[in-house]
C-alpha cells in the first residue's frame, strides 16, 4: 500500500506554482541576467571599437570635396602608389625593422642567458634594472634622449669631446638620426624582451643541460642546439610583437626628429598623423592606416610561417 501511494505521488503533476527549471526565467523565458551584465560592455565595444573601425574603412574610400565626404573608390590607395613621402616612410620602417629587431632580440637573448646563470649575484635586482626602461613613458624617455643627443651641449657630444673624438650632429643628419632612433628604441625594449626570454629559459629543465654536457657539447653547441630550438615559440612571440611595434612607430621619432631631417625618420604612422591632423585629409589618412594594418598582418603571417616551424618542418 505504501509503495502504491509513493508511485501515485511521483506520477502526480507538479503544482502550478513550481520553480522554473535551469535555463528558464519566470514564465519559461530565457534568463536575462547574463545579457544585463554583458550589455554595457557590448555597447561600449560597438561604440568605441566596432563603429570607428567600420567608419575608418568607409572613410578610406572617400575624399573631402568642398567640405563633403565623397565616395572615390580606390583613388586614395592609388594615390599612395605615387606618393614619395609614403614610400620613404616604408623604406625607413623597413631599415629599422631589419636592423633594430634582430639586434634587440639578440641582445635580449644574451641578457636573458646571463641573468639565468646560477652564479650571478643580485639576479632579481639586475632583472628589475633591465626591465625598468619598458615601464618608462614613451614621451618622457624620448625627451631625455633628445636632450642627451643635442648637437650643442648634449651629454653624448660632451663625452665624445672629452675623449678627443669629434662631435656628431645626431638629430640633423639623416644617417645619424636613424641611428639615434634605433638606439633609443633598442634601449627601451631590450630589457622587456629579455624578461620574456628569461621566462622561456627557466622552463628548460636542468637535465637537458646535463645530457648535453654528457654528450660532450660545449657552451656554444648547447646554446644553439638545446636552448635556441626550445625557445623558438618565445623568440617568435618577441619577433612578432617587436615587428608590430616598429610598424606602429610614432612617439620616438615624433619627439626626436619629427620625421626629419628630410623625411629620413618618417614612418607610416607619423605620416598618417601629419596627413590627418595637419593637412586634415582624413580619407587619405584612413587609407594609410589600413595599408599599415595589412602590412602588419602579412609580415606576421610570414614570421609565423617560417619561424614557427621546428626542424621537422611542422
Amino acid at each position: 500500500m505504501t509503495v502504491d501511494v509513493t508511485r501515485e505521488a511521483v506520477r502526480a503533476p507538479a503544482p502550478a506554482g513550481r520553480r522554473p527549471g535551469r535555463g528558464e526565467g519566470r514564465r519559461g523565458l530565457p534568463r536575462l541576467t547574463p545579457w544585463i551584465f554583458a550589455g554595457p560592455a557590448a555597447a561600449l565595444f560597438v561604440l568605441f571599437f566596432a563603429y570607428p573601425l567600420l567608419a575608418s574603412v568607409y572613410q578610406s574610400f572617400t575624399a573631402d570635396r568642398d567640405g563633403v565626404q565623397t565616395w572615390v573608390g580606390l583613388a586614395q590607395y592609388r594615390r599612395m602608389l605615387h606618393d614619395p613621402v609614403f614610400w620613404a616612410s616604408l623604406r625607413n620602417t623597413g631599415l629599422i625593422l631589419v636592423v633594430q629587431v634582430p639586434l634587440m632580440i639578440g641582445l635580449g637573448l644574451s641578457l636573458a642567458y646571463g641573468l639565468n646563470r646560477s652564479w650571478l649575484r643580485f639576479r632579481s635586482t639586475w632583472r628589475i634594472a633591465y626591465f625598468l626602461p619598458a615601464v618608462t613613458m614613451l614621451v618622457a624617455y624620448s625627451v631625455v634622449f633628445r636632450v642627451l643627443l643635442k648637437t650643442d651641449g648634449g651629454m653624448v657630444n660632451q663625452t665624445l669631446h672629452a675623449v678627443g673624438l669629434p662631435e656628431v650632429d645626431w638629430l640633423n643628419s639623416p644617417g645619424w638620426a636613424r641611428l639615434a632612433l634605433i638606439g633609443s628604441i633598442t634601449w627601451r625594449w631590450t630589457g622587456y624582451n629579455a624578461v620574456i626570454l628569461l621566462a622561456g629559459l627557466q622552463g628548460i629543465g636542468r637535465e637537458q643541460y646535463e645530457a648535453a654536457a654528457i654528450d660532450g657539447a660545449g657552451a656554444f653547441t648547447t646554446f644553439t642546439r638545446v636552448i635556441v630550438p626550445q625557445l623558438r615559440p618565445v623568440i617568435l612571440f618577441c619577433s612578432v610583437t617587436s615587428t608590430i611595434g616598429t610598424l606602429q612607430l610614432f612617439d620616438e621619432n615624433y619627439v626626436l626628429t619629427k620625421g626629419g631631417p628630410g623625411n629620413a625618420t618618417m614612418t607610416p604612422v607619423l605620416y598618417l598623423y601629419k596627413v590627418g591632423f595637419e593637412q586634415l585629409d582624413f580619407g587619405y589618412a584612413a587609407a594609410i592606416a589600413w595599408v599599415v594594418v595589412l602590412l602588419i598582418g602579412l609580415i606576421s603571417f610570414v614570421q609565423f610561417r617560417f619561424l614557427g616551424k621546428d626542424r621537422s618542418g611542422r
